[in-house]
């Protein structure tokens, strides 16, 4: 892939997404990685009605860790899949507190102990909250890579390693923010809106 291609395709989502914040809401580092395994399969609109009533029920890790499971599970039902969501949630909690020191891990490895943390999970924790190089391959970003040619393969470590080696690090977490911002808005799954889209000239239109 041409550098000169990526690096325009990075300018033009940048010029019209400004802000490449996550849409997940949270204020603490365990709060987001909580707010992530709610996301799986569900959207980031119903989990951020979801995590403020949560957290307020339980505003510590350790309130967390010391929940009954189906507690938590009549608070995430809405969000699907809640009986395994509100498992991980606990025991990755009691995890963090028993192995960790209270703190999200800062490291890939560690990341992928926890339950229910896979490397989409895992990336988006080191893009956010620790600032560092990070690829976060979801339905947004395997749909819009493969549509402007940069990858052919669905396989998200396939994505996320080919994503590496054609993104500044500095930029590549904000990269797949901006990437979910425009699948969302301009470059749907069923109704492209290739008029208006900030990438059509950069697109091949392989739709």
């Amino acid at each position: 892939m041409e550098i000169s291609r990526i690096k325009s395709i990075i300018e033009a989502l940048e010029k019209e997404y400004p802000s490449a914040a996550c849409s997940l809401d949270y204020e603490k580092d365990y709060e987001l990685l909580f707010a992530t395994r709610l996301a799986a399969q569900c959207t980031d609109e119903r989990v951020n009605k979801i995590t403020p009533v949560l957290f307020a029920r339980y505003p510590t890790l350790e309130a967390i860790a010391g929940a009954e499971t189906k507690d938590i599970e009549e608070i995430i039902h809405s969000c699907g899949f809640y009986r395994s969501k509100a498992r991980d949630i606990v025991l990755s909690a009691q995890m963090l507190l028993g192995e960790f020191g209270s703190r999200v891990p800062d490291n890939m490895d560690d990341l992928l102990r926890l339950p229910g943390v896979g490397r989409k999970t895992a990336n988006l924790i080191l893009g956010d909250v620790y600032n560092k190089p990070a690829v976060v391959v979801d339905t947004h970003c395997i749909r819009l890579s493969n549509r402007l040619g940069l990858v052919k393969t669905k396989d998200p470590e396939k994505i996320e390693s080919a994503l590496r080696e054609m993104l500044p690090p500095e930029k590549s977490s904000d990269f797949c923010h901006r990437l979910v911002l425009h699948g969302r808005a301009v470059c749907t799954a069923r109704s492209p809106a290739c008029g208006r889209c900030a990438l059509f000239g950069f697109c091949p239109r392989i739709l």
